[in-house]
């Protein structure tokens, strides 16, 4: 299933987007789309009858904003680093173990919402990223397969970044990470059983136009699953929380001086297979 939310921010409801590509209005079998419909088994199964009847409503969706697919985010950890042809660009070595890092659960917007540059940055990045959003309460789990039966879904996400606060600043990375809506999300929640094999996804980004990012989750240093497995072993993982799992190469840190780096503006888009596609404009905060 693709599931998403719709409406103004702050006031999203939760809609389907049937296999005609049709958007059909579930407000009327499930309050949200949230970690607590994603851990509930019966409630998930009234969605998927729902929408097979093909009784669900149908939403006009002109002018119609589309918000984060997810409500009530719990925590959003991320991977850094977590690319082979990424290391290589920035002239890192590949980890021994996945870099962990946090962004807060506010830095979410909508896939199309706009992007505010921070005040005095000089290097807002872009990442395109598989997001992968957690079902059932992990913990200590033992293998990647154990890993990969935990997550409910996969979405796009776009870990923007202001290189010169998390890697100049001093500290850790978080600074460069959290500025005010820093992670698009979405369109859509695609549900798992709908992705056949999340190694196999071809991820792109453009920035006005030209093509900057042209990477597959096959480059990924730690696979999906190993990445649930290991952070499960340092956090417990609740339904709704989402794990942002790297971006391949292409990125404005890795390019030839001058470096691109993003301004009031510019226009990027990206996709990943399957997920969806994403457009946001920039503009100062």
């Amino acid at each position: 299933m693709k599931l998403l939310r719709v409406g103004t921010a702050g006031t999203e409801r939760p809609a389907l987007l049937d296999s005609e590509g049709v958007l059909r209005d579930l407000s009327g079998v499930v309050p949200d789309v949230d970690g607590a419909l994603l851990a509930d088994d019966v409630a998930l199964g009234r969605v998927r009858a729902a929408a097979e009847s093909g009784e669900l409503p149908a939403l006009d969706a002109t002018g119609l904003r589309i918000g984060p697919p997810l409500a009530r985010i719990g925590k959003i950890v991320c991977i850094g680093l977590n690319y082979h042809d990424h290391a290589r660009e920035t002239g890192a070595e590949p980890p021994a173990e996945p870099v962990v890092f946090f962004k807060a659960a506010d830095t979410v917007v909508g896939p199309y919402d706009t992007v505010l540059v921070p005040r005095r940055s000089v290097k807002t990045d872009w990442e395109v990223e598989l997001a992968v959003v957690i079902g059932r309460t992990a913990r200590y789990l033992e293998s990647a397969r154990d890993g990969l039966a935990h997550v409910a879904g996969y979405a796009v996400a776009h870990d923007v970044s202001e290189r010169e606060f998390q890697i100049e600043r001093g500290g850790t990375w978080d600074k460069g990470k959290n500025c005010e809506t820093f992670n698009p999300l979405g369109p859509w929640l695609v549900t798992a059983d709908e992705v056949a094999d999340p190694q196999n996804l071809s991820l792109k980004l453009w920035v006005n136009g030209e093509l900057k990012q042209d990477g597959t989750t096959a480059e990924q240093i730690f696979p999906v699953g190993e990445v649930v497995r290991y952070v499960s072993q340092f956090m417990t993982l609740y339904p709704g929380d989402v794990i942002n799992t790297g971006t391949p190469a292409g990125v404005a840190m890795g390019a030839p001086e001058p470096k691109p780096f993003l301004r009031a503006g510019d226009v990027v888009e990206l996709e990943i297979e399957g997920l969806g596609r994403q457009r946001q404009s920039f503009k100062d905060a």
